[in-house]
């Protein structure tokens, strides 16, 4: 796994479609929903008829977590749901990305109630991430 400034990654020998179901089961054994799934692509073909590789960005959501967040820090939707995302890396491989929560907690201040949830969500994903690097998640 590689950290980025403000995420982590893996690039896993796996088509862009394998990737992207793999990601989504990832993220539903971590307790994960997917919400929002934009198709990066299509959006940019359709807006402004331009190519783009295949990229996807899906909006996880762990129900539990977000609403022990909200409780604690109201406006702390503006950081959510946890954005991860697929893209082709043009060598017959894709990349998972996830964005980092301990990074974005950053932003919020000294609350511990979401400096907690914020550490939960980073494990979760982590874990996610570390089960495509591995190949221990199956459809």
């Amino acid at each position: 796994m590689e950290s980025t400034a403000y995420g982590m990654r893996v690039r896993v020998p796996l088509s862009y479609d394998e990737a992207v179901a793999r990601t989504t089961a990832a993220l539903k054994q971590e307790g994960f929903g997917v919400l929002t799934t934009i198709d990066v692509k299509e959006t940019l073909q359709q807006k402004l008829a331009v190519d783009f590789r295949r990229y996807v960005i899906l909006g996880a959501c762990n129900p539990p977590l977000a609403h022990r967040v909200l409780q604690s820090e109201i406006d702390i939707g503006l950081l959510l749901p946890c954005n991860v995302v697929v893209y082709e890396d043009g060598i017959a491989h894709s990349v998972v990305a996830a964005v980092a929560p301990m990074t974005m907690i950053e932003l919020v201040g000294d609350n511990p109630e979401v400096a907690a949830v914020a550490h939960e969500a980073d494990e979760r994903l982590r874990r996610v991430l570390a089960s495509l690097d591995e190949g221990k998640v199956d459809r």
